[in-house]
């Protein structure tokens, strides 16, 4: 393959065919210029973007930090092998230009408040281990400490970027779905939930798969009548808040939960509550 265009000293624009592709490699265009052969150990990725996204992406590349693509690049290749599986090739835009964005941030004091940082945390936690893989290895060759709420954006990117995943809108209203259920409960039985608990984190658990059920629409185990109304008797205040924060998220976000859920998360805001108490 010939240069067609240099973007930088790690990339490179050819034309393979009737195709216009990126190729990347460490010091790939180092002294290198237009019709240069490329030297095939260099090369390490190739991309292959529709036009828009290609320019978008030259672009980038052009006018970033390198230190800022190499970082993104080494983040996108832990994170393909942690996950074992690819990730949509738009991540190589997406958290590249987010990346630089937040680390120029970052370097001028500005810092910016994530209020998903614990419910990203817990909804995806091989993304969120990933982020922070990402922040030990800007530490490590930026001397640039990034903060929970910025691991948790890169968590979101990966997320959203894996090829079976929600996209970047649907992965954040589920956060803030969950974040909102916590709110109202706070809200409704005054008290403060402690994100540390394991009653926050099974509650959360139940929750996400709650959700995950409904947007497959497929029914939760259907709950034994006296047991529920067992629960309603016994657990009564949780109940009634489970009932009161069911509402609410179905008339915010056009959700419709089934009624037998109210009674399992009932459960578990009592647990939340006993936690309170003790």
């Amino acid at each position: 393959m010939r240069i067609f265009r240099v973007l930088n000293n790690n990339a490179v624009v050819v034309i393979d065919g009737q195709l216009e592709k990126i190729v990347m490699g460490n010091g790939i265009a180092f002294q290198k210029k237009r019709n240069d052969l490329i030297p095939k150990h260099k090369i390490e990725k190739i991309f292959v973007l529709h036009e828009q996204s290609s320019e978008k992406f030259q672009q980038l590349l052009r006018t970033l930090p390198e230190r800022h693509i190499e970082i993104a690049e080494k983040v996108i290749s832990y994170a393909e092998g942690y996950l074992e599986e690819p990730l949509n090739d738009h991540i190589h835009i997406a958290l590249t230009d987010h990346l630089s964005f937040a680390l120029e941030r970052l370097r001028n004091g500005i810092l910016i408040q994530n209020k998903l940082t614990n419910e990203i945390k817990l909804l995806y936690k091989k993304e969120f281990e990933i982020g922070l893989w990402a922040r030990d290895e800007i530490k490590k060759e930026l001397d640039l400490t990034i903060p929970l709420d910025e691991v948790a954006h890169i968590a979101l990117h990966i997320h959203t970027a894996k090829l079976a995943g929600h996209s970047m809108g649907e992965s954040i209203e589920r956060a803030a779905i969950l974040k909102d259920f916590i709110e109202q409960v706070e809200v409704n039985l005054q008290l403060k939930v402690e994100e540390s608990s394991i009653s926050y984190q099974r509650l959360i658990t139940h929750l996400r798969f709650a959700l995950n059920r409904i947007e497959q629409k497929r029914d939760v185990e259907p709950i034994d009548e006296d047991m529920s109304e067992l629960i309603q008797f016994k657990y009564k205040r949780a109940y009634q808040c489970s009932q009161a924060v069911i509402a609410y998220l179905e008339e915010q976000y056009d959700i419709q939960f089934p009624r037998s859920e109210i009674a399992y998360i009932s459960l578990h805001v009592q647990r939340l509550l006993k936690e309170s108490s003790s």
